[in-house]
């Protein structure tokens, strides 16, 4: 269903594209107060209570933005943001009352792009939401020019438009969205050095935090990857500055 359709009419005027939100949470009170407080920022906003009726909303509406609560009837909210990876063009911010660094690590790995714990400051996730949604459209431009040429580096072919990471071995992996903004940052800059702020920007849209190892995570994750297939490619952490993705001579491009 849509939420506050009323506000939402009204502020549509003030922005030249109004983006559609999606709100899955089974909270009755916690969906009605988000979905309006995100009406009024300007948003299109749409509200399910559970797995089934967010499905029955995408199939209806071309939606930006999941913002998805984990614990949710019947289906879980990991497991419908891992469902979720094949639509390129959706943002996902999960909400839940699990604030561990290893719950923050698995949201983050089964492909949500930011992971804010309850209770959370409604300024913060209309921030991150921003943040979000800006980094998904430059990203669309930027891979767009190379979608329908998947890249070759090392034996390895790298398609951008469904971020998928086929091997020299024959294995075939669909990388998370993070790791994805990751190993394609690095790439374009082969054999520099992306620092940590960089890279988290990039991935997460966000600032790198002291104690944040989110990008510590997918720089592990992208290495078992490349350490499985014989090592030709070597992702290395220069102390201080960040990291840098180089390849052996004998698969250096030339």
């Amino acid at each position: 269903m849509e939420c506050n359709e009323s506000v939402t009419q009204e502020a549509a005027p003030l922005i030249a594209a109004v983006e559609t939100l999606l709100v899955v949470d089974d909270d009755d009170e916690i969906r009605e107060l988000l979905c309006d407080y995100l009406a009024q920022a300007g948003y299109r906003v749409l509200a399910a209570a559970d797995g089934t009726q967010m499905w029955q909303l995408l199939e209806q509406h071309a939606v930006d933005m999941l913002v998805l609560d984990l614990m949710l009837p019947g289906e879980d909210g990991l497991s419908l943001c891992r469902r979720l990876q094949g639509m390129a063009a959706l943002g996902i911010i999960i909400l839940s009352a699990k604030g561990s660094a290893f719950d923050r690590i698995i949201g983050l790995e089964v492909g949500a792009d930011d992971y804010l714990a309850k209770p959370f400051e409604p300024r913060e996730l209309l921030a991150r939401i921003k943040a979000v949604l800006r980094r998904g459209g430059r990203a669309e431009r930027a891979v767009a020019p190379v979608a329908s040429a998947p890249q070759q580096f090392a034996g390895y072919t790298f398609d951008h438009a469904k971020r998928l990471l086929s091997c020299p071995g024959g294995q075939q992996l669909t990388l998370a969205r993070s790791d994805y903004r990751v190993l394609r940052d690095l790439l374009a800059s082969r054999e520099q050095v992306l620092s940590r702020d960089q890279l988290t920007r990039s991935a997460f849209g966000r600032e790198h935090l002291p104690d944040d190892r989110s990008i510590d995570m997918c720089i592990s994750r992208l290495r078992q990857h490349f350490k499985a297939d014989g090592g030709t490619v070597h992702i290395l952490t220069i102390r201080n500055e960040g990291y840098l993705l180089s390849l052996d001579a004998t698969h250096a491009p030339a």
